[in-house]
């Protein structure tokens, strides 16, 4: 008989879900695991603090917090790069001025770049553009979880960590150069999704159905960073022991084509 309860239970909870003030969705597995799947925005504005006083409750009731990596232990990832050729070796005429204006504008001196990974390039200026746009590490929505977590003395899982972060980027063809020409060529139009999702915090998170997001990646990239690592976090998360879960990962995995809610579902 309990077990028809909890089957009725999670059948209703699937059929009316619930809906939350910030970016967030819950998806009931089976074995009596609850999800909290909030979608996360690694670096974020003051008025993004405190956090919402709903998810410091679900963190409260959590046996655990889930985030991509854990960073708040200070320790860079930067370290020890193998020099590569000269920056105009490996970009293009059109992406070399461009960045070069962007060193400009944003105070990056080029020589202190020429030879880095163009991955790691990209996601300086990445950095810059967002610290530009008013953002800041400490009011990240996932470094917040962890302090809130750490200060519950809350168990933290990491999905991937970021020895396997620095894998992945590690293992992008031309040390990520692709990276670099794609944050190069939809400069303006990343500034633009980092406001909308900034957004989905400070005002209201749109529906599942409702999300039309411009592409910032290409369909390559696209399946490496966004694809792949989905399905490689629905076998984690449908790995997990009974119980209830809070799992922070970048929002923009939340929506989309293959978005992890979705994967979930699948049955």
């Amino acid at each position: 008989m309990d077990r028809l309860l909890r089957k009725i239970s999670a059948l209703f909870r699937a059929l009316s879900p619930k809906h939350y003030a910030y970016p967030a969705i819950d998806v009931y597995l089976p074995g009596e695991r609850e999800l909290h799947l909030v979608g996360s925005i690694h670096m974020g504005t003051h008025n993004m603090m405190p956090l919402p006083a709903a998810l410091l409750q679900r963190l409260n009731t959590a046996d655990a917090l889930i985030v991509e990596a854990d960073i708040t232990d200070g320790t860079s990832p930067f370290t020890h790069q193998s020099p590569q050729p000269p920056l105009a070796e490996r970009l293009n005429e059109q992406h070399q001025q461009t960045l070069l204006r962007l060193c400009d504008e944003l105070g990056i001196n080029p020589q202190l770049i020429d030879t880095l990974p163009g991955w790691q390039v990209a996601l300086m200026v990445q950095a810059q553009q967002a610290q530009r746009l008013g953002l800041r590490p400490d009011y990240g929505i996932d470094y917040q979880l962890l302090q809130a977590a750490a200060a519950r003395q809350l168990k933290i899982i990491e999905l991937e960590g970021p020895s396997e972060q620095m894998d992945l980027l590690q293992s992008l063809p031309s040390n990520g150069i692709s990276l670099l020409e794609d944050t190069l060529n939809h400069w303006h139009t990343n500034a633009r999704l980092l406001q909308t999702m900034v957004s989905w915090w400070l005002e209201s998170p749109p529906g599942q159905s409702q999300v039309s997001l411009p592409g910032t990646f290409s369909s390559e990239l696209n399946d490496v960073l966004m694809s792949q690592r989905n399905r490689r976090w629905k076998q984690a998360l449908i790995a997990l022991p009974p119980g209830r879960y809070v799992v922070a990962v970048g929002a923009l995995h939340l929506y989309g084509d293959d978005n992890l809610p979705a994967l979930l579902k699948q049955r």
